[in-house]
């Protein structure tokens, strides 16, 4: 490239430099040669080499004449294959013919010096690749030359687009600060959002309130709700409901929506029907609360009812679905471990198991500091905890103690892992880290763990009592520790932290205590003398201590019949009823009732609340300060109604009297 024109280029849109410097990345090799051999040393030191070694060796880019469009292809294709958004194989497979000609179709009908906002008809493309005989039906079909001619011009036009982010109608998680994208998620193709299928008139209000979503919830989760609300907008027009129509939504605009709901899901699991109708009600009374003007003019809670919202399903049907490994396959799965290969994937399994925590969680842990210790004043000495990020309910550092045995092969794991690592092909500092290939820098894939583990059960034969092979999934492994801490009597606020959950009732619905725990723990209650059928009248002299026993008695039955004990007190939701907080804190419910003896909790928590907001302002982590301050402002407000009332309950009346 001449350097005058060079320098011309950079000076007219600064956005073309980022192009040229992403281009003299390697040594210069891909904006020095517009022949790029898959041999050259370009594609091995870079890592985007295709999968398959018989595909064609060459991509030519020298049919695009102008120098600032032929480097605006060459980006697409190489920040495409970097990126995982297109495989190696498909680059040099498929869209090698398509990339030429379209290059040949650029140069000879447009004379503009940029591909941003070019459109290149599909009839038109189709009639010139037909004139010059490029267009085979076996070779190359026309499918690649639309999804090329796509993808390449969108791309182009996004990169020089200025808006932030979240003005655009297609939403990259990496460009937006704060989002909550696992470890995982950075190497797959699920980072972006679109609100493209959403109605113009309504699409910027969407996009408003998932900016707010946005760094609240886990991208996947914002993701299901673009889906949901998308559906919702949909469903409307395509019942001939026009612009305007959110607004003077009535109660019989939402019983057809529901209505519309049952069929189009109807045979599909009820959590997509729950959700079809939750998230949406989610959407309209925040932009309610919020006083959007397109906001519905009635109350929300007047048009959507709490029982229009399906049951995702059953408790019943819930349990059922709990998959824990059964103790006979969990004894041989643990017992070949060993045997793993690669070697790296035996210290994942041992980390699942021990730990529970999620595949996401382990694999996002960092070698520099996935080990703590911290003195231990019953044992004087100090004991392993590790420590890891927990991105889908937002904590940005969990420490649970570990056996020494685990703790001595993390660190061997670390300073292997250590070595092995550079900036480049580790920079983030992954504990079970990928060194090559096109997922270099990124953590070994869930994926591959669980057919590893798969692989090793067929070839040991480990089988279900029906004699097929077992079915191993990774996130059985969580469910299986949660039961194994329920089952050693481990308190449920105590399982729910070491778990990383937000909120009390996921936890009962995975630890799960199997039949014989539950026998055991039944046979020691049967000696209990539960209920007082004899109620013996009292002198006036004796109120004062029927009040002390009534006090006494009230403790009692809280703790032993239709009350679960939580973290900071009791909650005394009849069984019958399903929980409405169950993605809040116990503390917001009116179920809910705290007692002085529970201060010291409050203390505790509070202690590592404010240590939580600490991380999180360390690492920029804004979203999470914001969301664990608001958690530290309700505990403060609750210790200190404690202190002046006692006890804190709205239904504080005995429970034998509400039966």
């Amino acid at each position: 490239m001449n350097n005058t024109s060079l320098a011309f280029l950079l000076q007219e849109d600064p956005k073309y430099e980022a192009i040229v410097s992403y281009l003299s990345e390697d040594g210069g090799y891909w904006i020095r040669n517009d022949v790029w051999n898959r041999e050259d040393a370009g594609f091995i030191d870079s890592g985007v080499l295709p999968e398959i070694a018989a595909c064609p060796k060459k991509l030519d880019f020298s049919s695009f004449g102008q120098e600032r469009i032929r480097n605006e292809a060459k980006y697409y294709i190489l920040y495409s294959m970097k990126e995982k958004h297109l495989l190696g194989t498909t680059v040099f497979k498929n869209l090698r013919p398509p990339l030429y000609w379209i290059g040949r179709y650029v140069s000879d009908n447009y004379d503009g010096s940029s591909l941003q906002g070019l459109e290149i008809p599909e009839i038109k493309l189709k009639c010139y690749l037909e004139g010059q005989s490029a267009l085979t039906q076996k070779k190359d079909p026309m499918q690649f030359y639309n999804e090329l001619r796509n993808r390449l011009t969108e791309f182009i036009t996004d990169h020089y687009d200025k808006r932030e982010e979240t003005e655009k109608d297609i939403w990259n998680a990496l460009n937006i600060p704060g989002s909550r994208l696992s470890a995982a998620e950075k190497g797959s193709g699920h980072r972006t959002l679109s609100f493209e299928g959403i109605p113009a008139c309504y699409r910027d209000v969407v996009k408003r309130f998932m900016k707010w979503m946005v760094t609240k919830r886990s991208w996947s989760h914002c993701g299901e709700m673009v889906r949901y609300v998308k559906y919702f907008f949909n469903a409307y027009y395509c019942h001939g409901y026009e612009d305007g129509f959110l607004e003077g939504l009535t109660r019989g605009d939402i019983e057809n929506y529901i209505t519309w709901v049952s069929n189009d899901y109807a045979g599909r699991n009820a959590t997509y029907r729950s959700k079809a109708v939750s998230f949406v009600k989610q959407f309209l009374e925040y932009i309610q609360l919020a006083e959007y003007p397109q906001a519905p003019k009635a109350e929300v809670s007047r048009l959507i009812y709490n029982d229009d919202v399906p049951r995702r399903e059953r408790a019943a049907d819930t349990m059922e679905k709990i998959k824990y490994i059964p103790e006979p396959i969990r004894e041989q799965i643990d017992a070949c471990m060993s045997e793993l290969d690669p070697e790296d994937m035996m210290p994942i399994y041992v980390l699942l198991r021990e730990s529970g925590w999620r595949g996401t969680d382990i694999l996002n842990l960092r070698y520099d500091k996935c080990l703590d210790y911290l003195w231990n004043k019953k044992e004087q000495r100090y004991v392993p905890y590790l420590c890891g990020e927990i991105t889908k309910t937002g904590i940005p550092l969990l420490k649970i103690p570990v056996r020494d045995s685990v703790a001595e092969m993390v660190r061997k794991q670390s300073e292997k892992t250590k070595e092995r690592s550079t900036e480049d092909n580790n920079p983030e500092r992954y504990l079970f880290n990928t060194y090559e290939g096109r997922t270099m820098g990124m953590p070994v894939s869930k994926q591959a763990f669980v057919k590893e583990v798969r692989k090793l059960i067929n070839e040991k034969g480990i089988c279900t009592p029906d004699g097929s092979a077992y079915h191993f999934k990774a996130h059985a492994l969580r469910h299986t520790r949660a039961v194994e801490y329920a089952e050693q009597g481990m308190p449920i606020g105590i399982i729910q932290q070491i778990l990383g959950h937000c909120s009390l009732q996921m936890t009962l619905h995975y630890a799960k205590v199997s039949e014989n725990a539950m026998y055991e723990k039944w046979k020691e209650t049967e000696s209990l003398r539960l209920f007082h059928i004899e109620r013996p009248c009292r002198k006036p002299e004796q109120a004062e201590d029927a009040e002390k026993e009534e006090t006494i008695r009230y403790e009692y039955v809280r703790k032993n019949l239709d009350a679960v004990r939580v973290p900071f007190g009791t909650c005394f939701k009849p069984s019958k009823l399903v929980c409405r907080h169950q993605m809040g804190k116990c503390l917001e419910c009116p179920e809910f009732c705290s007692t002085k003896e529970n201060i010291p909790e409050y203390e505790e928590e509070i202690k590592r609340v404010k240590e939580l907001i600490e991380i999180s302002r360390n690492i920029g982590r804004l979203d999470w300060e914001e969301r664990n301050a608001g958690y530290l402002e309700t505990l403060e407000k609750m210790l200190l109604r404690i202190g002046k009332e006692g006890t804190v309950h709205k239904h504080a009346t005995l429970r034998e009297e509400q039966q």
